[in-house]
């Protein structure tokens, strides 16, 4: 092509794709200038301003501002630097539609009315650390200014609710229910309790940490007799729950006495709102991780098959 050549503004849109308006605008407002003028006073454009245009109709066409692509234009900045930083925000951007997307799943699933709605989007679009400042402030608020169990409180603090960038229904939902849960001030008082009661039994010496052991124990030997059809309160249910008092007992080096089974009892209840559970339960979907199966039924049974002993 001869490098003389002047093209019209008819043919630079023929070239581009571009309009006659738009090209005119641009040339209007700076950034692609005509190169020279017809003797009739048309606008006239050389090789260099056809690749110029080109250059502004890319840019344009990934979503630059006119500000932006004119700082390109005048070498302010070079266009790795400037696709870099608009490839950073097309991600927030995409991510927010994703979010915005599983909303809107969740709703016509649900059913949601606008105030619903509302707070689904406003909770959903949460930064990671806005969500799990929101676990802080609940762990702070319930186990602050307490000596409770150590490792407990650190597995609370770690297991921080991380939402996907294109999470599933069902997460949108858990995360809803789950950042309500944890601002429930009545969820909270219980969880106070179960701190302070925590704290009183290290006063005490209680040093034993999780106890992931006696869980299994109790899920093990309960579960057989819910599978044999074994009632709480009958005569077969003593086999059980003596055996268990032994190895709570052991594990906290107390007699297997009365006391022990009154302590243990007041133990059971004091861990056994179910919304403790279920903040767990939520916590794992939000995570997408293997939703751990309920342990309601085993301890509900173990807490009345231990009340009916002690009465006795």
């Amino acid at each position: 092509m001869d490098g003389d050549t002047l093209f019209t503004i008819g043919d630079l849109a023929r070239r581009t794709g571009l309009t006659v308006k738009t090209i005119r605008f641009y040339a209007d407002c700076g950034l692609v200038p005509p190169t020279d003028r017809s003797p009739a006073g048309y606008r006239l454009y050389d090789v260099a301003a056809l690749a110029r245009l080109d250059l502004v109709r890319t840019l344009r066409e990934l979503g630059l501002e006119l500000a932006v692509v004119r700082r390109v234009l005048d070498r302010e900045v070079t266009v790795p630097e400037v696709a870099a930083a608009h490839a950073d925000a097309l991600e927030v951007q995409i991510r927010i539609l994703r979010l915005r997307r599983a909303v809107l799943r969740a709703v016509a699933e649900r059913g949601s009315t606008p105030e619903e709605m509302d707070l689904m989007h406003k909770l959903a679009k949460l930064s990671d650390d806005e969500r799990r400042r929101l676990i802080t402030d609940f762990v702070d608020d319930t186990f602050g200014g307490l000596d409770a169990n150590a490792e407990f409180v650190d597995l609370l603090r770690s297991a921080a609710p991380e939402l996907p960038e294109d999470p599933e229904p069902e997460q949108v939902h858990a995360w809803v229910e789950l950042a309500e849960l944890a601002q429930d001030p009545d969820f909270r008082a219980a969880v106070r309790r179960m701190a302070e009661y925590q704290a009183a039994e290290r006063a005490e010496g209680d040093r034993t940490g999780l106890h992931h052991d006696l869980t299994e124990a109790v899920r093990d030997a309960v579960g057989g007799a819910l599978d044999a059809g074994i009632a709480p309160a009958s005569p077969e249910a003593a086999a059980v729950v003596d055996t268990l008092t032994a190895r709570y007992a052991q594990t906290f080096g107390r007699a297997d006495d009365a006391d022990l089974r009154h302590w243990l009892l007041a133990r059971l209840e004091i861990a056994g709102d179910p919304r403790t559970e279920r903040y767990w339960h939520l916590l794992s979907v939000v995570n997408g991780w293997p939703v751990p199966p309920s342990l309601a039924p085993v301890f509900g049974w173990f807490t009345a098959a231990l009340r009916a002993r002690s009465a006795q």
